[in-house]
């Protein structure tokens, strides 16, 4: 279907409605009360839930509920001809990024868009000629949605929330449109890296999964990276800055210099495709006592293992270099799920059936992070990842595309039909 075809389809505007809608939930999440155990880790969190909870009701699913952590769960039976088949789960997560507000979401809606600077309220410029999935979008004359500049969008993930109550409500207006049985879940946290621990497994009968949390159309992720959080405290030697020759030891400057000697050619901004990286993120310190906190990401459990070692290395040379202390703790945060997914490949030949229905050829692009997929899969259910039409997440350029969300609720209503 070109995007025309998309823009005209009956669930279409349904679809703009709930999007626009959800978007303007605050949901923001925190990172912070997140790794302290506390999911949701915002009560804001559970407004949407409320929200989506109802609409699933109203939708006709059985059994919906929103557990004490903010899961929502529905279930719509099978019909007939489907009767003796498994289900499976569609998941999206609720919550957005904490490093962007997510406060007060003001969409803006460019129909036919042309290809002309989107000069948004907030002093944010948005370029064509800078983005190239976003020149596509002018080439076609598709819908784009943004944010006013003050805030992200939240189209990751409300894009995909909405393309799965959509798919859902196409379902509850055409009866007569044989189905699979569908589980729903709607997670909070996924953006702490939270979003699973405390998935409600026994409500959930389904042997394998789908998370509608994806970018550009066509993309079909199966696999990401493993991921380790690491944290290294330095300990100096604090002394009267006067007199601190020659025993003092500077516990910032042990941070720092530790830092600096991380492979510069191996951070996020100089890495892409399949290249690992090491991620400095957090950086608490005063003369006595520092704390780094490193992303490491790599797509091989041998890569992985490697980066550790180099992390234990280089803070054990910074402790002996300035006489202090160095401390390393590796947290894993997610592993890579292509080892699990290829253990099921009927679970991706039936998304790319799906992909191929909608008349688009999937394009396997690896995830650089992770998804609630990921960690699913790591629990035995295998999880692969599905476009949403939503570009520059996480920032305040952030970007949907109406066209390109259509297309992924066509691809969720072949996929339950398979």
């Amino acid at each position: 279907m070109n995007t025309n075809e998309l823009l005209s389809l009956e669930y279409t505007p349904s679809l703009l409605d709930r999007f626009l809608r959800y978007v303007k939930v605050w949901t923001e999440s925190d990172e912070t009360l997140a790794d302290q155990g506390k999911i949701p880790s915002a009560e804001r969190e559970r407004d949407l839930a409320d929200i989506l909870r109802e609409e699933l009701k109203k939708l006709g699913l059985q059994n919906v509920q929103t557990t004490a952590e903010c899961y929502t769960y529905g279930f719509l039976p099978a019909t007939p001809a489907f009767a003796d088949k498994p289900s499976f789960c569609l998941l999206a997560h609720i919550d957005t990024v904490d490093e962007v507000t997510g406060k007060d979401v003001k969409p803006i809606i460019w129909k036919n868009y042309d290809g002309k600077d989107m000069e948004l309220p907030y002093g944010i410029t948005l370029k064509a000629c800078e983005d190239k999935y976003l020149e596509l979008a002018a080439q076609e004359k598709d819908t784009v949605i943004t944010s006013d500049g003050s805030t992200l969008l939240g189209a990751d993930d409300k894009a995909g929330v909405a393309e799965i109550m959509t798919a859902l409500e196409y379902f509850s207006k055409h009866p007569e449109v044989e189905h699979r049985a569908i589980e729903v879940i709607f997670s909070p946290d996924e953006e702490t890296g939270h979003g699973m621990d405390k998935v409600p497994l026994n409500l959930l009968k389904s042997k394998y999964a789908y998370t509608v949390d994806g970018g550009h159309k066509g993309e079909l992720e199966t696999e990401c990276f493993n991921a380790y959080k690491s944290e290294i405290t330095f300990t100096g030697k604090p002394k009267h800055t006067g007199s601190a020759r020659p025993d003092m030891v500077n516990a910032v400057t042990m941070a720092s210099y530790f830092i600096h000697n991380l492979p510069q050619n191996q951070m996020p901004e100089t890495t892409d495709g399949y290249q690992g990286f090491f991620a400095p993120m957090a950086l608490e310190a005063d003369m006595e006592t520092a704390k780094a906190v490193l992303f490491l990401r790599d797509f091989t459990r041998e890569g992985m293992d490697k980066r550790k070692k180099l992390v234990d290395t280089l803070a054990e040379t910074t402790s002996l270099v300035f006489g202090g202390k160095a401390e390393v703790h590796h947290t894993r945060q997610y592993l890579n799920m292509k080892e699990g997914l290829e253990k099921s490949p009927f679970v991706t030949e039936n998304l790319i059936e799906a992909y191929k229905k909608a008349g688009i050829e999937p394009e396997f692009t690896p995830i650089r992070g992770g998804t609630d997929g990921s960690r699913l899969t790591e629990m035995g259910i295998p999880c692969p990842n599905i476009f949403t039409g939503g570009h520059n997440f996480h920032s305040r350029i952030e970007w949907a595309s109406l066209s390109q969300m259509a297309l992924a609720a066509t691809v969720l209503i072949n996929l339950c039909r398979i």
